[in-house]
């Protein structure tokens, strides 16, 4: 790119929504000119063009100008949003970096073009064979936080009963696949029919239910996990974290990786859990984790999950959303149960 200067368009917090869904009175998008000349590039920084931007549920915590929850930073007023991405090199500071390579940084700026310290940057080599939105899914963070959850904190094995929340999700749905890779019995939960039949026909769970329509969780547990529940990997929280302890069995692991469903209330209004006395009499380990403590085991994981896609063992599913301007509606989505894998934008071809 010959260009000296671009004009760049970025997402900025404007305002923060302690509650509801964040909308275009929070995050507005805005151009920008970048300068692309080689003296307006810091040394050791790498400038380059967004191809793709993760869609996370993690990133609702740092628009709510709270300091609970997951205690991630709030994104202060005006500053761009960012996210995990990959790019393009299109000018380097860097001999390391060369124009035309493909990096992944978890920090990119939510929009058009971006300027990193090298330190913050990864290559990638799509030589691979593997396609590129997979290295933001399987092989991304909700790959390692689906593998931290069943394999490390779950300690799943063969014949494990298994229970996954959201399993159609980015990370759910990755969750239970390795799960049954273990040897493992999965019934998933997920919020319309469709997704029913897509976890059961093309991921390999074992059962799925339709949490909008056997509304009555505890009795849906019952009926699903008559021998209990060895392992319950969390991503909604509040009732259904409640059904399940009057499910677990002796010595249950419960992986707390997130509650959807209390991102958008302030904590006074969300659903507190009456029965935590079953972790007790049953002696169940319940642990919640952040993955940025977990990625001095990221080579351990790259290893064995390329493994399981090169075999067909782990199917990716994606939802791709265009443009950079389609990043709020994105956004929303994740809070409204209309997709299938792992929400992906798609900024650049």
């Amino acid at each position: 790119m010959a260009t000296a200067e671009v004009e760049n368009r970025e997402w900025y917090v404007a305002s923060y929504a302690p509650i509801g869904v964040p909308n275009s009175d929070h995050i507005k998008l805005r151009t920008v000119t970048l300068s692309l000349q080689a003296d307006s590039i810091p040394h050791g920084n790498v400038a380059f063009q967004l191809l793709y931007v993760s869609i996370d549920p993690y990133v609702r915590t740092q628009l709510s100008g709270l300091d609970d929850g997951l205690s991630l930073p709030q994104i202060p007023l005006g500053q761009v949003m960012r996210a995990f991405g990959i790019g393009k090199v299109i000018r380097s500071k860097d001999t390391n970096f060369s124009e035309g390579e493909i990096v992944m940084s978890r920090i990119c700026p939510v929009a058009e073009f971006g300027v990193l310290p090298s330190n913050l940057l990864q290559k990638i080599n799509p030589a691979h064979g593997v396609a590129l939105p997979d290295y933001l899914s399987c092989l991304g963070m909700p790959g390692i936080t689906a593998w931290v959850g069943i394999e490390k904190i779950g300690n799943a094995k063969e014949g494990s009963n298994v229970y996954i929340s959201a399993a159609a999700g980015g990370v759910g749905i990755i969750a239970g696949q390795l799960a049954k890779v273990k040897g493992c019995r999965v019934v998933g939960s997920v919020g319309s029919d469709h997704k029913v039949k897509l976890l059961k026909e093309e991921c390999g769970y074992d059962e799925a239910f339709n949490y909008r329509i056997e509304t009555d969780y505890d009795a849906a547990l019952t009926k699903y996990f008559p021998d209990g529940i060895d392992v319950y990997f969390d991503n909604v929280g509040g009732k259904m974290l409640e059904a399940v302890l009057n499910h677990v069995n002796h010595g249950a692991r419960i992986a707390l990786c997130g509650m959807i469903s209390e991102y958008n209330k302030v904590w006074t209004e969300r659903e507190g859990v009456r029965n935590l006395l079953n972790m007790v009499g049953k002696e169940v380990m319940m642990k919640g984790f952040m993955i940025g403590s977990y990625y001095n085991h990221f080579e351990e994981f790259i290893k064995e999950m390329e493994v399981h896609l090169k075999e067909g063992k782990i199917k990716s599913k994606h939802k791709i959303y265009n443009g950079i301007e389609s990043f709020l509606e994105s956004l929303a989505s994740l809070f409204s149960s209309s997709n299938v894998g792992k929400v992906i934008l798609q900024v650049a071809s």
